[in-house]
């Protein structure tokens, strides 16, 4: 028998939140950097690894990057001022599922300045919990995200849906226990939506 989700796990980056590549571009070409290449830079394990799991901070990682590229720190902070939009339709998805009663925990990798990007486009009351690897100590895709974001919402990984842009993090989602789907740009969330049964 199959058990209906009775809480909602939703990542931030590349479902919730969306990034225009054209603005980091146009940043990086003025600065003759190769399009790309801060984030690049940026996302390489020994570098991101810490900045997910609260190692270091969010200006420390800039800084590193800054030094990876041989660039002045201020191109990178240029680069890191822009914080993306928010795509409407998932926002409104967010708040249908909470209008009918379940609770919504945003689960992600990030860092110490979550708080403040979601205060800066308005998110700071749209979520029952907030399951951020850099205060967790742990990142996606390991179990032990998945135990504190489940715990974070009271809810069993079996009552849990997650949604998420990453096929690993689905994968090891679902090897949680969880109900797990796969979001792609664009995305209706119609199947979430007869899921959660909203």
């Amino acid at each position: 028998m199959t058990i209906r989700p009775t809480a909602l796990l939703i990542d931030f980056d590349g479902v919730l939140r969306s990034h225009d590549p054209a603005t980091a571009e146009l940043i990086e070409l003025r600065h003759g950097l190769e399009p790309g290449a801060i984030l690049a830079a940026g996302l390489e394990w020994d570098r991101q690894l810490p900045a997910i799991t609260g190692q270091i901070k969010r200006d420390e990682w800039l800084e590193n990057i800054a030094e990876a590229l041989g660039v002045d720190e201020a191109v990178v902070r240029e680069w890191d001022a822009y914080k993306g939009e928010i795509v409407p339709e998932v926002l409104r998805f967010v708040k249908d599922v909470r209008s009918a009663g379940m609770k919504v925990g945003l689960a992600t990798n990030a860092m110490d300045d979550l708080g403040d990007v979601l205060a800066l486009h308005g998110l700071t009351t749209q979520f029952d919990a907030v399951a951020n690897s850099s205060e967790i100590g742990v990142h996606k895709p390991a179990p032990g995200f998945f135990r504190a974001a489940c715990a974070l919402v009271g809810a069993h990984p079996k009552q849990c849906l997650f949604i998420d842009d990453a096929d690993r993090n689905i994968r090891a989602a679902r090897a949680a226990g969880l109900s797990a789907y796969r979001y792609t740009p664009g995305d209706d969330l119609s199947y979430a939506r007869k899921a959660l049964g909203i």
